[in-house]
C-alpha cells in the first residue's frame, strides 16, 4: 500500500488541515470518526475521499500531513490541499485590515482546496440555503446512493457519481434523499454534463466575469454558487462568493461595498479583500482578473472566522 510524508515546515505558511477541509468549501471529504462539521477533531484523525477510483487518506501529525492510498498520490495531495501555495506572501499583500488580520490569525495554515469541478459544482447546488453539515450530508449521501463502491484496508468507501451515474437519478428520488427543490438542478445539471451540453470546465481560461456567466448556464446555477465553483474547483483565487457570512461581513464591516446588487458588490468586496494582478505575488495560481488578486483567499479566511468564532 503506497504511504507518504509531507513535512509541515516544507509548506510555505503550513497547513490546519481541520480548517482547510473544515471550513465550509469542500464537501468531497470525510472525517473518518464520523463527525466531520461537528466539532473540531481530537488527536489526528484521518480524512478520506475518493478521486479517479482511487481511495486518498490524509491526516495532520504534528510533523507532516501523511497519506495512504491505493496508488503513488503524493502530487495529488499537493493538488488538492494547494500546498504549494505560499501563505504568508499572500497574506502580506493583502489589505491592512483588522477583520482581514483577525481571520488570518484565528485560522492561519487555512489552505484553499482543488476540488474536481463536477462534484463542487452539484454540492454547491445543494448548498442553497443549507449550513455546511447539511450539505456535507447531502453529497455523502449522494455519493452512497449512485457513485461507486471503492474497497480499501476493509472498509468500502464511495466515489462521487459521475455525470452519467447521476444524470439516472429521478427528481422524486433526489426529494426522497432530501434535496428538496433543488433535486430538479442536480438532475438537469447532470443531464447537461452527461449529454456533452456543458461542462464546468468550460469555464477554464475565459476572464473571471465571464466564467462566472458561462456556470450560469447550468440549472439551478446563480452568481454566488458559480463564484464557488470558480474559487474551490478552477483556480478562480480572485473570486469572493456572496453568502450569507459575507453579506454579514458587508453589513458590519464594509457598509460602503453594498452597491445593491450582486455583481456591484462582488466587485466592490473583491477591491477590499483584494490586490491588483500586478501586486500579486506567491501562490499556485496566477490571478486572472483586473483587480481581485487573492481575494478569495481572503474571503475563505473571513467566512470560516466569522462561522466559528463564537464556537472557539
Amino acid at each position: 500500500m503506497p504511504t507518504g510524508a509531507i513535512p509541515n515546515q516544507s509548506l510555505p505558511g503550513g497547513i490546519d488541515l481541520y480548517a482547510t477541509l473544515e471550513s465550509g468549501q469542500s464537501y468531497l471529504w470525510r472525517r473518518e470518526d464520523g463527525r466531520m462539521y461537528e466539532d473540531a477533531p481530537e488527536g489526528q484523525p484521518w480524512y478520506c475521499t475518493v478521486i479517479d477510483d482511487e481511495v486518498l487518506r490524509v491526516r495532520q501529525t504534528a510533523d507532516a500531513i501523511e497519506w495512504e492510498s491505493t496508488g503513488d498520490a503524493e502530487d495529488t495531495v499537493r493538488t488538492l490541499l494547494r500546498l504549494d501555495d505560499d501563505l504568508p506572501s499572500i497574506f502580506e499583500v493583502a489589505p491592512d485590515d483588522p477583520l482581514i488580520a483577525e481571520a488570518y490569525d484565528y485560522a492561519r495554515g487555512l489552505r484553499l482546496v482543488d476540488d474536481p469541478p463536477f462534484p463542487t459544482l452539484i454540492a454547491f447546488i445543494c448548498s442553497q440555503q443549507m449550513r455546511v453539515a447539511r450539505i456535507h450530508t447531502m453529497v455523502s449521501t449522494l455519493a452512497r446512493e449512485y457513485g461507486d463502491a471503492v474497497e480499501f484496508q476493509g472498509r468500502t468507501y464511495h466515489a462521487f457519481p459521475t455525470p452519467d451515474q447521476l444524470a439516472t437519478a429521478t427528481e422524486a428520488e433526489l426529494r426522497e434523499l432530501g434535496l428538496g427543490y433543488r433535486a430538479p438542478y442536480v438532475v438537469r445539471t447532470a443531464e447537461m454534463v452527461a449529454g456533452g451540453e456543458a461542462h464546468p470546465r468550460d469555464a477554464e481560461g475565459l476572464p473571471y466575469e465571464e466564467a462566472r456567466e458561462e456556470l450560469t448556464r447550468f440549472v439551478g446555477v446563480g452568481d454566488k454558487v458559480a463564484d464557488c465553483v470558480l474559487l474551490f474547483s478552477l483556480g478562480y483565487l480572485e473570486a469572493v462568493p456572496l453568502d450569507t457570512w459575507i453579506k454579514t461581513a458587508v453589513e458590519d464591516y464594509y457598509p460602503e461595498c453594498d452597491r445593491g446588487n450582486y455583481r456591484d458588490t462582488s466587485r466592490a468586496i473583491r477591491e477590499a479583500f483584494g490586490v491588483s494582478e500586478s501586486e500579486a505575488i506567491g501562490g499556485s495560481s496566477e490571478p486572472r482578473s483586473d483587480g481581485g488578486g487573492y481575494a478569495g483567499y481572503v474571503q475563505t479566511y473571513v467566512f470560516h472566522y466569522l462561522r466559528t468564532r463564537d464556537e472557539a
